[in-house]
């Protein structure tokens, strides 16, 4: 998924991730926030770090399609990543 300023400020700008979530919260909190359970992934589509994040769910958007084995494999190769 991915997370930016309308998910919760702590992710607008250049804060902006994408999350590969692995689980969800069932606490309760406030209305239309969630606990969300995932691992960041990087320009190249590899998980680099666990994080838990508070976001509003209506601010959550579906992450750009992940490089094919094909361009990861030539991104790492020439250095680069997908922007």
């Amino acid at each position: 998924m991915a997370l930016d300023g309308r998910a919760s400020p702590q992710f607008g700008g250049n804060r902006a991730l994408l999350l590969r979530i692995a689980s969800v919260a069932n606490a309760l909190t406030t209305d239309d926030w969630v606990w969300l359970t995932g691992y960041v992934i990087d320009a190249l589509g590899d998980a680099v770090a666990k994080r838990e994040v508070f976001v509003h769910r209506a601010g959550i958007r579906p992450a750009p399609p992940p490089l094919t084995q094909a361009a990861r494999k030539t991104a790492r190769a020439k250095g680069t990543s997908r922007v």
